[in-house]
């Protein structure tokens, strides 16, 4: 049980810059201090082009800062060789994006089998396990399904499941409803708030969705790479 406070999440005068030409510098991130703790249901949001996508990345170890730190549970995540970053991804975070990313020639079951796969789970084991995350999302029934042959509320429930099959601390949502109408976007919505006070995984949700704020514990709302205000 994570103590109170307890925090999974940290950025420490977070910095990302891109230079597209000599005169043209971009602060995607621009100093930034963020606490997430754990268990809770954190949404960011802003305008286009304040640092949400980039945030997500940096927590992800999808990309690297410019400058500052990023504490994954207590791990300076800069201090770590760039060779660890996939058994850490795989151990503590879990990914959902507004395009499902499921690879199209497999079936539901094989796209959630992946992330065991590269954990080293042997088979057997990760066909259960896979099969057990389909089911809480309601997806056991079409498990020998392929992508195209789902709904595009049925390929994000089999994302989900994917990203929870390591059972990781951290989902992290890049945009989860974008592609859905709004009641399959509600339902995701209650399935990600369900899962969270089920397991007390953290869910970190980069959003345009106001319906989105509605299960979330804060509201972090960014511009210009810098943190505007805090609900």
């Amino acid at each position: 049980m994570a103590k109170k406070d307890e925090k999974i999440l940290e950025a420490r005068k977070l910095t990302k810059t891109y230079k597209p030409s000599k005169e043209n510098i971009v602060h995607a991130l621009n100093n930034l201090n963020l606490d997430i703790k754990k268990g809770e249901i954190v949404a960011i949001m802003g305008p286009s082009g304040s640092g949400k996508s980039t945030l997500l990345n940096m927590f992800g170890i999808l990309d690297q800062p410019s400058s500052g730190k990023v504490i994954i549970d207590k791990k300076d995540i800069t201090k770590v060789k760039k060779g660890d970053y996939p058994s850490i991804r795989s151990e503590m975070v879990g990914f959902i994006f507004q395009q499902y990313n499921l690879i199209p020639t497999l079936t539901a079951l094989e796209n959630v089998m992946l992330p065991l796969k590269y954990s080293g789970v042997k088979k057997k084991e990760a066909k259960k396990r896979a099969l057990k995350h389909l089911e809480e999302v309601g997806m056991g029934k079409r498990a020998s399904s392929k992508p195209t042959q789902l709904s595009g509320g049925q390929q994000q429930r089999v994302a989900i499941a994917r990203a929870l099959v390591n059972n990781p601390a951290i989902i992290l949502a890049d945009e989860p409803t974008g592609n859905l109408d709004t009641k399959t976007g509600d339902e995701i919505i209650d399935m990600m708030t369900d899962l969270n006070k089920k397991t007390g995984q953290t869910f970190v949700i980069v959003t345009h969705n106001p319906d989105v704020t509605r299960i979330a514990n804060r509201v972090i709302h960014l511009r210009d790479g810098k943190l505007e205000k805090i609900k």
